[in-house]
Protein backbone atom coordinates (compact mmCIF):
# COMPACT_ATOMS: atom_id res chain seq x y z
CA UNK A 1 0.00 0.00 0.00
CA UNK A 2 3.10 1.96 0.62
CA UNK A 3 4.69 1.87 -2.80
CA UNK A 4 1.05 2.63 -4.38
CA UNK A 5 0.56 5.90 -2.76
CA UNK A 6 3.94 6.37 -3.38
CA UNK A 7 3.62 5.95 -7.59
CA UNK A 8 0.51 7.75 -7.11
CA UNK A 9 2.06 10.76 -5.70
CA UNK A 10 5.36 11.39 -7.86
CA UNK A 11 3.81 8.60 -10.73
CA UNK A 12 5.99 9.56 -14.43
CA UNK A 13 5.82 12.82 -13.54
CA UNK A 14 9.63 12.34 -12.97
CA UNK A 15 10.32 10.58 -16.46
CA UNK A 16 11.91 13.49 -18.11
CA UNK A 17 14.22 14.96 -15.42
CA UNK A 18 17.18 17.98 -16.15
CA UNK A 19 20.43 16.27 -17.50
CA UNK A 20 23.20 17.90 -15.66
CA UNK A 21 26.50 16.62 -16.66
CA UNK A 22 28.45 14.84 -13.88
CA UNK A 23 32.41 15.72 -13.89
CA UNK A 24 33.99 13.21 -14.01
CA UNK A 25 36.92 13.10 -15.80
CA UNK A 26 40.09 15.67 -17.06
CA UNK A 27 39.51 16.63 -21.06
CA UNK A 28 43.00 14.98 -21.38
CA UNK A 29 42.35 11.70 -20.55
CA UNK A 30 41.01 9.10 -22.83
CA UNK A 31 39.09 7.52 -20.76
CA UNK A 32 35.53 8.97 -18.53
CA UNK A 33 33.49 7.45 -15.83
CA UNK A 34 29.53 6.56 -15.18
CA UNK A 35 27.60 7.73 -14.74
CA UNK A 36 28.14 10.97 -17.47
CA UNK A 37 24.76 13.07 -16.07
CA UNK A 38 21.84 13.54 -13.88
CA UNK A 39 18.57 13.08 -15.72
CA UNK A 40 16.63 10.59 -17.28
CA UNK A 41 15.19 9.52 -20.95
CA UNK A 42 18.54 10.10 -22.67
CA UNK A 43 18.63 10.81 -26.29
CA UNK A 44 21.44 11.47 -28.80
CA UNK A 45 21.53 11.47 -32.06
CA UNK A 46 24.50 12.10 -34.53
CA UNK A 47 24.40 14.10 -37.55
CA UNK A 48 27.42 15.02 -39.46
CA UNK A 49 30.34 15.47 -37.49
CA UNK A 50 27.94 16.54 -34.12
CA UNK A 51 26.59 15.09 -31.37
CA UNK A 52 22.89 16.14 -30.14
CA UNK A 53 21.25 15.69 -26.91
CA UNK A 54 18.04 16.79 -26.31
CA UNK A 55 16.17 16.64 -22.57
CA UNK A 56 12.99 18.66 -20.81
CA UNK A 57 13.01 20.60 -17.70
CA UNK A 58 11.00 23.42 -16.24
CA UNK A 59 8.54 23.29 -18.99
CA UNK A 60 10.81 23.67 -21.96
CA UNK A 61 12.92 21.90 -23.86
CA UNK A 62 16.68 21.79 -24.21
CA UNK A 63 19.37 20.82 -26.74
CA UNK A 64 22.82 20.66 -26.58
CA UNK A 65 25.41 19.99 -29.03
CA UNK A 66 29.30 18.77 -29.27
CA UNK A 67 31.92 17.09 -31.26
CA UNK A 68 32.29 14.56 -29.00
CA UNK A 69 29.92 12.07 -27.36
CA UNK A 70 31.31 11.28 -23.84
CA UNK A 71 31.52 15.01 -23.31
CA UNK A 72 27.73 15.33 -25.10
CA UNK A 73 26.41 16.16 -21.92
CA UNK A 74 29.04 18.99 -20.36
CA UNK A 75 28.75 21.03 -23.95
CA UNK A 76 28.62 24.49 -22.85
CA UNK A 77 26.78 24.83 -26.10
CA UNK A 78 22.81 24.25 -25.62
CA UNK A 79 20.00 26.41 -26.39
CA UNK A 80 16.24 26.11 -24.93
CA UNK A 81 14.33 25.95 -27.94
CA UNK A 82 10.78 25.54 -26.99
CA UNK A 83 8.48 26.50 -24.20
CA UNK A 84 5.28 24.59 -22.98
CA UNK A 85 1.93 27.27 -23.52
CA UNK A 86 0.10 27.93 -19.94
CA UNK A 87 -2.65 26.12 -21.42
CA UNK A 88 -4.34 23.43 -23.64
CA UNK A 89 -3.38 19.93 -24.10
CA UNK A 90 0.07 20.39 -23.86
CA UNK A 91 1.01 22.57 -21.21
CA UNK A 92 1.49 20.13 -18.65
CA UNK A 93 3.92 17.13 -18.17
CA UNK A 94 6.52 17.65 -20.61
CA UNK A 95 8.36 14.23 -20.61
CA UNK A 96 10.79 12.42 -22.97
CA UNK A 97 11.71 14.46 -26.30
CA UNK A 98 13.37 13.03 -29.04
CA UNK A 99 15.26 14.70 -31.60
CA UNK A 100 14.74 13.48 -35.68
CA UNK A 101 16.70 14.37 -38.60
CA UNK A 102 13.65 13.43 -40.97
CA UNK A 103 13.88 14.44 -44.74
CA UNK A 104 16.33 17.19 -44.14
CA UNK A 105 13.98 18.44 -41.30
CA UNK A 106 14.97 18.90 -37.74
CA UNK A 107 11.42 17.31 -35.91
CA UNK A 108 10.84 16.91 -31.93
CA UNK A 109 8.45 14.51 -30.30
CA UNK A 110 7.32 14.58 -27.30
CA UNK A 111 4.73 13.69 -24.40
CA UNK A 112 2.62 16.10 -22.03
CA UNK A 113 -0.62 16.50 -20.97
CA UNK A 114 -3.37 19.59 -20.10
CA UNK A 115 -3.09 18.22 -16.38
CA UNK A 116 -1.94 15.58 -13.71
CA UNK A 117 -1.36 13.95 -11.29
CA UNK A 118 -2.82 11.30 -12.05
CA UNK A 119 -1.17 11.54 -15.57
CA UNK A 120 -3.71 10.34 -17.32
CA UNK A 121 -3.66 12.89 -20.17
CA UNK A 122 -0.84 12.02 -21.80
CA UNK A 123 -0.15 12.54 -25.45
CA UNK A 124 2.57 12.97 -28.34
CA UNK A 125 3.17 16.28 -29.89
CA UNK A 126 5.65 17.23 -32.82
CA UNK A 127 7.54 20.38 -32.88
CA UNK A 128 9.44 21.08 -36.49
CA UNK A 129 12.86 23.52 -36.81
CA UNK A 130 12.21 26.81 -38.37
CA UNK A 131 15.47 26.86 -39.89
CA UNK A 132 18.05 23.97 -40.79
CA UNK A 133 19.77 24.95 -37.07
CA UNK A 134 19.00 22.19 -35.05
CA UNK A 135 19.27 24.88 -32.33
CA UNK A 136 17.15 27.53 -33.48
CA UNK A 137 13.65 27.96 -32.92
CA UNK A 138 10.76 25.15 -33.62
CA UNK A 139 7.06 25.86 -34.37
CA UNK A 140 4.63 23.47 -32.85
CA UNK A 141 2.71 21.19 -34.73
CA UNK A 142 0.43 20.11 -32.82
CA UNK A 143 -0.89 17.18 -31.25
CA UNK A 144 -0.25 13.26 -32.88
CA UNK A 145 -3.50 11.25 -33.06
CA UNK A 146 -2.75 7.94 -31.77
CA UNK A 147 -6.10 6.35 -31.64
CA UNK A 148 -8.40 3.93 -33.94
CA UNK A 149 -10.61 6.41 -35.89
CA UNK A 150 -8.31 8.28 -37.68
CA UNK A 151 -11.00 8.40 -40.57
CA UNK A 152 -12.72 11.17 -37.85
CA UNK A 153 -9.47 11.70 -35.15
CA UNK A 154 -12.08 11.28 -32.51
CA UNK A 155 -11.15 9.61 -29.07
CA UNK A 156 -7.52 10.28 -28.90
CA UNK A 157 -6.03 7.36 -26.53
CA UNK A 158 -3.28 7.90 -24.07
CA UNK A 159 0.37 7.74 -25.26
CA UNK A 160 3.92 8.16 -24.61
CA UNK A 161 7.75 8.16 -25.64
CA UNK A 162 7.20 8.34 -29.41
CA UNK A 163 9.30 7.70 -31.91
CA UNK A 164 9.64 7.00 -35.49
CA UNK A 165 10.48 4.42 -38.01
CA UNK A 166 11.81 4.71 -41.25
CA UNK A 167 11.68 1.21 -43.39
CA UNK A 168 11.56 1.32 -47.11
CA UNK A 169 10.74 4.82 -47.71
CA UNK A 170 7.41 4.40 -45.33
CA UNK A 171 6.93 6.37 -41.61
CA UNK A 172 5.77 4.71 -39.19
CA UNK A 173 5.24 6.02 -35.80
CA UNK A 174 6.03 3.76 -32.75
CA UNK A 175 4.83 4.44 -28.96
CA UNK A 176 3.40 3.30 -25.65
CA UNK A 177 -0.10 3.66 -25.26
CA UNK A 178 -3.04 2.54 -23.09
CA UNK A 179 -5.86 -0.19 -24.87
CA UNK A 180 -9.02 2.41 -23.16
CA UNK A 181 -8.53 5.71 -21.51
CA UNK A 182 -9.11 5.46 -18.05
CA UNK A 183 -9.37 7.24 -14.84
CA UNK A 184 -5.87 6.13 -13.50
CA UNK A 185 -2.60 5.87 -14.36
CA UNK A 186 -1.86 2.68 -13.06
CA UNK A 187 -3.06 1.22 -16.81
CA UNK A 188 -0.72 -1.46 -17.88
CA UNK A 189 1.06 -0.16 -20.74
CA UNK A 190 1.07 -1.48 -24.52
CA UNK A 191 3.55 -1.01 -27.52
CA UNK A 192 1.76 0.44 -30.81
CA UNK A 193 2.56 1.27 -34.74
CA UNK A 194 1.03 3.23 -37.19
CA UNK A 195 2.07 4.32 -40.53
CA UNK A 196 2.31 8.13 -41.49
CA UNK A 197 1.76 10.33 -44.08
CA UNK A 198 4.89 12.68 -43.57
CA UNK A 199 6.84 13.50 -40.01
CA UNK A 200 4.19 15.27 -38.39
CA UNK A 201 0.37 13.36 -39.72
CA UNK A 202 -0.37 10.29 -38.49
CA UNK A 203 -1.96 8.51 -41.47
CA UNK A 204 -3.54 4.76 -39.92
CA UNK A 205 -5.15 3.53 -37.14
CA UNK A 206 -2.84 1.91 -34.74
CA UNK A 207 -2.14 -1.50 -34.55
CA UNK A 208 -0.51 -3.43 -31.09
CA UNK A 209 2.79 -5.29 -31.65
CA UNK A 210 3.68 -5.99 -28.33
CA UNK A 211 1.71 -6.35 -24.80
CA UNK A 212 3.88 -6.84 -21.52
CA UNK A 213 3.13 -10.45 -20.82
CA UNK A 214 6.66 -12.06 -19.96
CA UNK A 215 7.72 -12.17 -16.41
CA UNK A 216 10.15 -9.67 -17.05
CA UNK A 217 7.75 -7.38 -18.55
CA UNK A 218 4.70 -8.02 -15.97
CA UNK A 219 6.59 -6.21 -12.74
CA UNK A 220 5.53 -6.44 -9.35
CA UNK A 221 1.89 -3.90 -9.69
CA UNK A 222 1.91 -3.02 -12.89
CA UNK A 223 2.84 -4.31 -16.40
CA UNK A 224 4.43 -1.97 -19.05
CA UNK A 225 5.87 -1.71 -22.00
CA UNK A 226 7.15 2.17 -22.86
CA UNK A 227 10.55 3.86 -24.15
CA UNK A 228 10.68 2.22 -27.27
CA UNK A 229 13.82 3.20 -29.65
CA UNK A 230 14.89 1.89 -32.94
CA UNK A 231 17.88 0.38 -33.72
CA UNK A 232 19.16 -1.12 -37.06
CA UNK A 233 22.05 -3.57 -38.24
CA UNK A 234 22.18 -3.45 -42.32
CA UNK A 235 19.25 -4.58 -42.97
CA UNK A 236 18.01 -5.70 -39.43
CA UNK A 237 15.49 -3.24 -37.51
CA UNK A 238 14.75 -3.93 -34.29
CA UNK A 239 13.05 -2.38 -31.56
CA UNK A 240 14.60 -1.73 -28.08
CA UNK A 241 12.15 -0.92 -25.38
CA UNK A 242 11.81 -0.73 -21.68
CA UNK A 243 9.82 -2.65 -19.33
CA UNK A 244 8.67 -3.41 -15.92
CA UNK A 245 8.22 -0.72 -13.45
CA UNK A 246 10.91 2.64 -13.93
CA UNK A 247 10.68 3.28 -10.66
CA UNK A 248 11.86 0.15 -9.29
CA UNK A 249 15.50 -2.00 -9.80
CA UNK A 250 14.19 -4.38 -11.98
CA UNK A 251 13.66 -2.03 -15.16
CA UNK A 252 15.07 -3.60 -17.99
CA UNK A 253 15.20 -3.66 -21.79
CA UNK A 254 13.11 -5.60 -24.42
CA UNK A 255 13.56 -6.62 -27.76
CA UNK A 256 11.18 -6.78 -30.62
CA UNK A 257 13.05 -7.95 -34.04
CA UNK A 258 11.36 -7.38 -37.81
CA UNK A 259 11.40 -10.49 -39.75
CA UNK A 260 13.42 -9.59 -43.11
CA UNK A 261 10.75 -8.40 -45.88
CA UNK A 262 8.20 -8.45 -43.14
CA UNK A 263 5.39 -5.94 -42.60
CA UNK A 264 5.88 -3.76 -39.63
CA UNK A 265 2.04 -3.34 -39.60
CA UNK A 266 1.82 -7.17 -39.08
CA UNK A 267 2.15 -7.71 -35.42
CA UNK A 268 3.61 -11.67 -36.10
CA UNK A 269 6.67 -9.84 -37.86
CA UNK A 270 7.79 -8.77 -34.59
CA UNK A 271 9.82 -11.65 -33.02
CA UNK A 272 9.82 -10.53 -28.86
CA UNK A 273 13.43 -11.79 -26.52
CA UNK A 274 14.26 -10.46 -23.33
CA UNK A 275 15.50 -8.94 -21.02
CA UNK A 276 18.37 -7.95 -22.97
CA UNK A 277 19.86 -5.66 -20.61
CA UNK A 278 19.29 -5.62 -17.23
CA UNK A 279 21.04 -4.06 -14.10
CA UNK A 280 22.70 -6.01 -11.33
CA UNK A 281 24.40 -5.48 -7.76
CA UNK A 282 25.57 -2.01 -8.59
CA UNK A 283 23.72 -0.70 -11.44
CA UNK A 284 19.87 -0.31 -11.08
CA UNK A 285 17.06 -0.14 -12.89
CA UNK A 286 18.52 0.03 -16.71
CA UNK A 287 16.07 1.74 -19.24
CA UNK A 288 15.29 3.82 -21.86
CA UNK A 289 18.23 4.04 -24.10
CA UNK A 290 19.08 5.67 -27.16
CA UNK A 291 21.65 4.51 -29.94
CA UNK A 292 24.50 5.89 -31.88
CA UNK A 293 28.17 5.25 -33.31
CA UNK A 294 31.71 6.22 -32.17
CA UNK A 295 32.82 9.32 -34.42
CA UNK A 296 34.71 7.13 -36.28
CA UNK A 297 31.49 5.20 -36.91
CA UNK A 298 33.78 1.75 -36.19
CA UNK A 299 31.91 1.23 -32.49
CA UNK A 300 28.00 1.00 -31.22
CA UNK A 301 27.10 2.87 -27.99
CA UNK A 302 24.09 2.26 -26.03
CA UNK A 303 23.05 5.40 -23.93
CA UNK A 304 20.31 4.65 -20.74
CA UNK A 305 19.55 5.89 -17.35
CA UNK A 306 19.70 3.90 -13.94
CA UNK A 307 18.19 4.59 -10.77
CA UNK A 308 21.10 5.79 -8.15
CA UNK A 309 19.52 3.16 -6.02
CA UNK A 310 17.37 0.64 -5.38
CA UNK A 311 14.65 2.48 -3.42
CA UNK A 312 11.45 3.19 -5.12
CA UNK A 313 11.52 6.17 -7.14
CA UNK A 314 12.95 7.93 -10.28
CA UNK A 315 16.30 9.88 -8.41
CA UNK A 316 18.26 8.97 -12.31
CA UNK A 317 21.40 9.12 -14.04
CA UNK A 318 22.73 8.81 -17.01
CA UNK A 319 25.30 5.87 -18.55
CA UNK A 320 27.15 5.44 -21.92
CA UNK A 321 29.15 2.01 -22.96
CA UNK A 322 29.85 0.61 -26.07
CA UNK A 323 27.87 -2.57 -27.76
CA UNK A 324 28.86 -5.16 -30.20
CA UNK A 325 26.65 -7.50 -32.41
CA UNK A 326 26.31 -11.22 -31.83
CA UNK A 327 26.57 -14.08 -34.61
CA UNK A 328 22.61 -13.39 -35.27
CA UNK A 329 23.03 -9.67 -35.97
CA UNK A 330 21.49 -9.00 -33.11
CA UNK A 331 22.92 -6.48 -29.93
CA UNK A 332 24.85 -7.63 -27.59
CA UNK A 333 24.64 -4.76 -24.47
CA UNK A 334 26.41 -7.10 -22.07
CA UNK A 335 26.24 -5.99 -18.52
CA UNK A 336 25.87 -2.69 -17.24
CA UNK A 337 29.76 -1.07 -16.15
CA UNK A 338 30.13 -0.33 -12.92
CA UNK A 339 30.10 3.73 -12.04
CA UNK A 340 33.54 4.55 -11.77
CA UNK A 341 35.37 2.40 -13.77
CA UNK A 342 37.15 4.21 -16.16
CA UNK A 343 35.98 3.39 -19.66
CA UNK A 344 37.71 3.97 -23.19
CA UNK A 345 36.09 7.13 -24.61
CA UNK A 346 34.79 6.53 -28.05
CA UNK A 347 37.11 5.50 -31.04
CA UNK A 348 37.84 8.74 -33.01
CA UNK A 349 37.75 11.14 -29.93
CA UNK A 350 41.58 11.40 -28.71
CA UNK A 351 44.61 9.74 -29.42
CA UNK A 352 46.05 6.93 -26.95
CA UNK A 353 48.91 6.72 -26.04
Amino acid sequence: MKLLVLISVLSFSFASCNSQPVNNDDDQKCTFTNPVATGADPWVIQNDEYYYSIHSADGGITISKSENLSDIYASSEKKEVWKQPTEGWNANNLWAPELHYIQRKWYIYYTAGKSGPPFIHQRSGVLRAVSDDPLGDYEDLGILYTGDEIETEEDNKWSIDLTVLEADTQLYAIWSGWEENEDTDKTPQHLYIAEMDNPSAISSNRVKISSPEEEWETGTELAINEGAQILKNGSQIFIIYSASESWLPAYNLGQLKLGVDSDPMNPESWEKSGSVFQGNERVYGTGHASFTKSPDESENWIIYHTKINEDPGWNRVIYMQSFTWGEDDSPEFGTPVQPGKEIQKPSGECEIK
